[in-house]
């Protein structure tokens, strides 16, 4: 797992591009076999494309839709990813009743969204073979952490030799991706982690449009 402790209360990043520069040149360091960039949209494929054309990689897209709390869309309590089983924070799902009509209609309406991106995104093509693959996953941020976890077990069961997760910011209890991950890269590491764009500079709402433009250079 690589850290960096930031530790100052001011901006990390310019936008996007800049925390995807910054990314890249850490993941340079490594050495990668096989790698694989697959980001989760709709910020992680700004900050993916910058770390792709450092490397010289494609990149694709992986779908995983956060599940918010009934009257609190933003606080994720879980998410799904393209294989639809809803993977739940075991900390707080107590507290909101996955089985609950509220939940279980939530989950409904982002099974929705998820297969329009599938579509949208990939055309509603299967992600390649990715057994024996490096799979990096980039998000511009870890917050509460379901939706790179759902993305996680379900890359995992696609049987790649190594899963990474890269993200610019995160809490100080990423930690909990390593139950899924192999490995985890995160520039700065801060406590009481509240907002992801607080971090950045810029942090507007990325469209489909701009992630189709990016897709369309890869593929």
């Amino acid at each position: 797992m690589i850290f960096k402790w930031g530790g100052l209360m001011r901006s990390l990043f310019r936008d996007r591009r800049d925390a995807g520069k910054k990314l890249a040149r850490t993941l340079a360091e490594m050495s990668l076999d096989n790698p694989v960039i697959l980001a989760l949209p709709r910020g992680g494929v700004t900050v993916a494309d910058e770390v792709a054309e450092l490397l010289g990689l494609p990149v694709d897209v992986v779908i995983a839709r956060k599940i918010g709390a009934p009257g609190q869309p933003e606080f994720g309590i879980g998410a799904i990813c393209e294989d639809e089983i809803p993977s739940f924070n075991p900390t707080i799902a107590h507290s909101f009743l996955p089985d609950s009509m509220e939940v279980q209609h939530i989950i409904k309406h982002e099974k929705s969204e998820l297969k329009r991106r599938v579509e949208l995104y990939r055309h509603g093509k299967p992600l390649a073979n990715m057994e024996g693959k490096t799979i990096v996953v980039i998000d511009d941020g870890y917050a509460t952490g379901v939706t790179a976890i759902a993305a996680g077990k379900y890359l995992r069961s696609l049987r790649p030799k190594k899963l990474i997760l890269a993200v610019p910011v995160g809490p100080e209890d990423i930690h909990r991706a390593n139950e899924v991950y192999d490995e985890v890269v995160c520039l700065y590491v801060l406590p009481n982690l509240s907002s992801i764009g607080l971090w950045y500079d810029e942090f507007g709402q990325v469209e489909d449009e701009e992630v189709l433009d990016i897709l369309s250079k890869y593929h």
